[in-house]
């Protein structure tokens, strides 16, 4: 407020509150758990409590985003930096390009719709990731893995149940109201998706959790020993009722991720040979469950036949179908129009806009998918923002480990390869590539201590005049009394 007597120029406003930033930031906090905690349950609204409003709730995140980008710009958290200022205009070019592309061929109406759509599935989205860093810090991102590791149990559960159950039963329905079932692993059983919509969700879950029960076990005091026995169980029979290769490889890409942290920084592991010991019992117990055997059973059936069907061994086809993601839109960029085909024409909702199914009208393939919808110029550029701030995110996760913090490497390794390659036109894959990668930003930011003001050493000065006895009176903490008798 202006001072008495004093008014504000008419083009000023008078400064907000000290308490106004803070306050903003809570809220933003606030939303960002509901995005985790929405990321999560979406999928079991859209299959079993309102499956009418499926289409409605796979962008139920959308408008929390755009508060929260609200709510940045007012609290001053909004991000600053290279990424962000190159991530804008790449993505309004995209967007008017693609408009311009399809055009001339699609009513405008449903020009509008593909490329929004895309314009939302490419870009809207990534800006989160330097949200969550800007008002979460390292204590923050434990806490939220204490709520991943807990919804873990439940979900290794309602896998196995859906693994169990057969594939028309309720509790393996599709979204909608259609008819349709889960994708299947084999020997009449589905991949069973937990409360997602399909096994994507689990794949990135799973591997969350996995980051945070390795972090708990090896760290002290972190999480207690109930949460991280109860969720460690829960992630081994996620795996084996799976029946998912990429569930595997995610949690592998994990795992070895210690192999860094040995290599570089020992000492910050802690009861290493312990967690190692009660990894094996636990495994072994496991493994005696019939369910967890015949789940075993079809996952192995699947890495064996899909390694003759490629006549290769099961590791060379992991690793060759991990880099074709990469390189087969690359080896068809000089035959991609310069402006590409139309932002959004790669995605499920831009090609039930157009041909009224939900299909892969270009690719499959998110890296062709990109190229094929923003053309050779656009399209990788978008691509090399991704793979620079994969980069990025690297060296700050083994800065991190410089200092003996490991959570931020392990929750890297969890989550680059859906920023990476991950399908975003899915809500599910761009929902962990935010989430991840915005915990990992996150992680490498310790909490800032405000140090108390330190006491002064220089006495206050006496007031002149002021006597032994009145000085005495006026103190704080009055010494014991002498009535002045000492300094008479």
């Amino acid at each position: 407020m202006p001072a008495p007597g004093k008014t504000l120029p008419p083009n000023r406003t008078p400064p907000p509150s000290a308490d106004a930033p803070s306050a903003l930031v809570r809220n933003i906090r606030r939303l960002l758990w509901l995005y985790i905690f929405l990321l999560v349950i979406e999928g079991a609204l859209r299959k079993w409590v309102v499956p009418q409003l499926s289409n409605p709730l796979l962008l139920v995140r959308d408008p929390i985003v755009l508060v929260i980008y609200l709510l940045a710009a007012r609290a001053g958290v909004w991000p600053r930096n290279w990424f962000m200022y190159f991530l804008v205009p790449l993505a309004l070019l995209s967007w008017i390009t693609g408009v311009l592309v399809l055009e001339p061929y699609v009513p405008m109406s449903r020009v509008l719709i593909v490329t929004s759509y895309g314009f939302r599935s490419n870009f809207l989205h990534l800006p989160l990731i330097f949200v969550f860093a800007n008002v979460f810090d390292a204590e923050d991102v434990k806490k939220i893995g204490w709520w991943i590791l807990l919804g873990m149990i439940p979900m290794g559960l309602i896998m196995a149940l859906q693994f169990h159950a057969s594939p028309d039963s309720f509790i393996n329905r599709t979204v909608g109201l259609g008819e349709g079932e889960q994708i299947t692993a084999g020997g009449g059983k589905i991949r069973p998706p937990g409360t997602f919509s399909f096994i994507s969700g689990p794949i990135y879950y799973v591997a969350l959790a996995s980051a945070f029960a390795i972090f708990g076990a090896l760290s002290r005091a972190t999480y207690r020993n109930w949460l991280l026995v109860g969720s460690g169980l829960s992630i081994l029979l996620a795996i084996v009722v799976s029946g998912s290769r990429s569930l595997v490889l995610s949690v592998l890409l994990v795992v070895f991720s210690l192999a860094f942290v040995l290599l570089l920084r020992p000492d910050a592991v802690n009861r290493l040979g312990r967690t190692l010991f009660v990894i094996v019992v636990a495994s072994y117990l496991i493994t005696r469950i019939p369910i967890v055997q015949h789940g075993l059973s079809i996952l192995s059936d699947r890495f064996t036949e899909s390694a003759e069907v490629e006549e290769t061994s099961v590791t060379r086809g992991l690793i060759e179908r991990t880099l074709g993601g990469f390189t087969e839109g690359l080896t068809r960029i000089n035959r991609i129009p310069l402006g590409g085909y139309g932002l959004g024409l790669g995605t499920n909702v831009g090609a039930r806009a157009l041909v009224g199914r939900v299909t892969f009208l270009l690719a499959e393939n998110e890296w062709s998918r990109v190229l094929l919808e923003s053309g050779p110029i656009l399209g990788l550029a978008f691509l090399v923002w991704r793979t620079a701030l994969v980069c990025r995110l690297g060296a700050l996760s083994l800065g991190a480990l410089g200092r003996a913090e490991i959570l931020p490497l392990l929750l890297f390794s969890a989550g680059f390869i859906v920023l990476l390659n991950g399908q975003f036109g899915q809500p599910t894959s761009l929902g962990f590539a935010v989430v991840l990668n915005g915990l990992c930003l996150a992680s490498t930011r310790p909490r800032k201590l405000i140090a108390p003001p330190l006491p002064s050493t220089i006495a206050p000065r006496r007031p002149r005049g002021r006597s032994p006895y009145a000085e005495r009176l006026h103190r704080a903490d009055p010494t014991p009394a002498t009535n002045g008798s000492v300094d008479r």
